[in-house]
């Protein structure tokens, strides 16, 4: 999937009304998830992706150890990045991200990021109706 694609369908599930809500949506959920995994998964998982996405998912994690903490707080640290004072917002666009970030790498590659998460993440992986 190319970067502007994945933009496009968070976009439109977003319904963001103002440009660059999509990209900032992306940029928080991604840096996010990036402090959440081990380097070296964030690694695996961003050779899957466009350049742009590369970055952001990267630049959440400096170190090889993971940063454990819950989904509550991804979800914290999300709304914080992205600047939404919404937690259901902050829901909103990190399940949408993920959704989109599940169509553009392989089965493999997910199973890898799910089994450094607890159980409570699934939802993240779930989009809500």
């Amino acid at each position: 999937m190319q970067y502007q694609e994945f933009v496009n369908r968070v976009n439109e599930q977003i319904q963001t009304r103002a440009p660059g809500d999509a990209e900032l949506a992306i940029q928080a959920t991604l840096s996010t998830l990036g402090e959440r995994i081990s380097g070296g998964e964030a690694e695996n998982l961003a050779a899957q992706l466009p350049a742009e996405l590369q970055t952001q998912l990267e630049s959440g994690n400096q170190s090889e150890e993971a940063e454990p903490f819950s989904l509550d707080e991804f979800y914290l640290r999300v709304a914080e990045r992205e600047g939404v004072s919404s937690p259901d917002a902050a829901v909103e666009h990190a399940s949408t991200v993920m959704e989109q970030l599940t169509r553009a790498v392989t089965g493999g590659e997910l199973a890898d990021i799910q089994r450094q998460l607890p159980e409570e993440f699934e939802p993240l992986f779930n989009k809500r109706s």
